[in-house]
């Protein structure tokens, strides 16, 4: 009897010692998975520039041309024309659009005219808050008329003329879209327009509710018949 019971405490303990394969493993191996309960913690990737949100006011440069940059570029060659009255101008190098300026539902034209203003971009926006007409200025007022050649922006201005709107006024720059003309590139946005002009590293953006200046570009007292200004 004692000698069967030794035979059975040995066929037990070499079942034990066999693995689920059927290979034999130590009997005294250290399992080296994990824990179970622990777990990697996920990594969030760095913050950019969100596609679907325009930067803010005080959103540095590089912000505000990545987010132009993220819209979808479209062809230049159909803002070479400007319509009035039935009529279509060619502008040549220059350009013409219309886009969104706000919630509002108007809209800002815009236009180049290398005769007029060295090629500066030049729109007409409907302000909601405009800066007063300069004291002892004679002419008509132009509020929302904003001149932008890169090193500063001139916003208001007295006019005895259309200027280079006696052309009429450009196609529709589409929600999203963005148009690159000469140092410049322009992304229309439901909030309002925005342009970058690279070569200064400045950059706007234009709306009913006002005109904001990125990059280079601060306030500084505006000259004589003008209601407000920034500059480089």
């Amino acid at each position: 009897m004692r000698i069967a019971g030794l035979i059975a405490a040995t066929a037990l303990v070499a079942a034990c010692s066999q693995s689920v394969g059927g290979e034999a493993e130590p009997s005294d191996s250290v399992s080296t998975a994990p824990p179970s309960s622990t777990s990697s913690t996920p990594t969030t990737p760095p913050p950019t520039a969100a596609a679907d949100r325009p930067p803010g006011d005080s959103a540095p440069i590089e912000e505000v041309i990545a987010w132009i940059e993220a819209g979808t570029a479209t062809d230049p060659g159909a803002f070479h024309e400007a319509y009035l009255d039935g009529t279509i101008t060619r502008l040549g190098d220059d350009i013409a659009f219309t886009a969104p300026s706000g919630a509002s539902g108007e809209t800002t034209q815009c236009l180049t005219d290398a005769a007029y203003n060295e090629g500066a971009l030049t729109c007409l926006v409907e302000l909601a808050s405009p800066a007063p007409r300069p004291t002892g200025a004679e002419g008509m007022w132009k509020p929302g008329w904003i001149d932008y050649p890169g090193t500063n922006v001139q916003i208001g201005s007295l006019r005895g003329d259309p200027g280079p709107f006696i052309k009429g006024v450009g196609p529709l720059l589409a929600d999203g879209q963005t148009l690159a003309f000469a140092d410049n590139r322009c992304r229309s946005d439901a909030a309002g327009l925005f342009c970058v002009n690279y070569a200064h590293r400045s950059a706007v953006q234009i709306s009913t509710d006002g005109v904001v200046p990125f990059g280079c570009l601060v306030s500084v007292p505006p000259p004589p018949q003008t209601g407000a200004m920034f500059s480089c």
